[in-house]
């Protein structure tokens, strides 16, 4: 079996690792690969690695004729994914939402019987509407969501189950919740730098500055497992994931974890600027009941463990002082 991997960023670097581990040579397309990052996550010589654009369907058609692919990942983002759609909102959409319909597409053209693609959790949070009580008659029934990015992905998510339906592709959409994990160049959502930034200054011996606000998270190991298993699932059900920790993590809980994981460290918990896209109070943590039932998807990496993972990666990348 040939997956062709889409943007080899946190999560599609992990998912080309576990597929290579498995025996197999994924293809890994990405506009600006970034060879010296995965070379510490990944043994290069395993994968084929590629220079390639979603936004130019020729892209997609050479990538896919370099080998009989059966699957197709697409991880590829915008940067700082809801922070960088409200500031250059046009460049989302034409990334997040034309990258898919050509990418699904390719796959309806050249045969691809199976597409999994990022969408994420700003769904199950960034909506307004439904005030009608799903009344399909008035004009409220329908909750839209009220980020640029969230509005992508609502599209993603619409155009990759219509192609599903209309075409025989079988369609999963996974909504990854901000996503921690190694990664050493730029890239990621803010959350996921946030992240880093703690991270390594705990290992660094520096103050680790928590964010001050309840999150939910997954790491990029998790994240990617769950991928795997939707290339592999039989079943994919109603086609859409949460794809999570299954579990809200407050600051006093992550600075506590950060502390068990790294003995020593000092930690500051900061309160996120008013009107933060991602801050906020309370909320109900993803039900991942689904993803357990149809991909097998349990994840492996609770805070304190993720925190060792990750941890023992940075020290064996990290520059020595000075």
């Amino acid at each position: 079996m040939t997956t062709l991997i889409i943007g080899a960023g946190l999560v599609g670097a992990q998912v080309a690792r576990i597929l290579a581990e498995r025996g197999e040579r994924p293809l890994v397309m990405d506009a600006r690969p970034q060879r010296a990052v995965l070379a510490t996550l990944l043994d290069a010589s395993t994968i084929d690695l590629f220079e390639g654009d979603v936004l130019r369907p020729l892209s997609i058609s050479a990538a896919l004729a370099r080998a009989k692919v059966d699957a197709i990942v697409h991880t590829a983002a915008n940067p700082l994914l809801t922070l960088g759609a409200q500031r250059n909102p046009h460049a989302a959409i034409e990334l997040n939402i034309m990258g898919l319909a050509n990418v699904m597409e390719a796959a309806r053209i050249h045969g691809i019987g199976r597409m999994v693609a990022s969408s994420s959790s700003v769904l199950n949070r960034y909506q307004s509407g439904g005030e009608d009580g799903g009344d399909l008659s008035r004009e409220e029934a329908v909750p839209r969501p009220h980020t640029f990015y969230a509005a992508t992905k609502q599209a993603v998510e619409s155009i990759g189950l219509n192609y599903a339906r209309s075409f025989g592709i079988a369609f999963a959409a996974l909504r990854y919740c901000p996503v921690a994990g190694p990664w050493s160049g730029p890239g990621g959502g803010g959350p996921s730098g946030i992240f880093r930034a703690m991270l390594e200054a705990a290992v660094d011996g520096r103050e680790a500055v928590i964010p001050g606000t309840a999150m939910e998270w997954v790491y990029s190991k998790d994240a990617a497992m769950a991928t795997v298993q939707a290339i592999d699932a039989p079943d994919l059900g109603s086609g859409v994931f949460n794809i999570t920790m299954g579990r809200i993590y407050r600051p006093q809980e992550l600075a506590a974890a950060l502390v068990e994981a790294i003995p020593g460290t000092r930690t500051r918990i900061e309160a996120q600027p008013e009107g933060s896209t991602w801050s906020g109070g309370d909320w109900k943590p993803a039900d991942i009941s689904r993803a357990a039932k149809h991909l097998g998807y349990v994840p492996q990496y609770p805070m304190a463990r993720l925190l060792r993972d990750y941890a023992q990666w940075y020290r064996g990348v990290r520059r020595p002082a000075g």
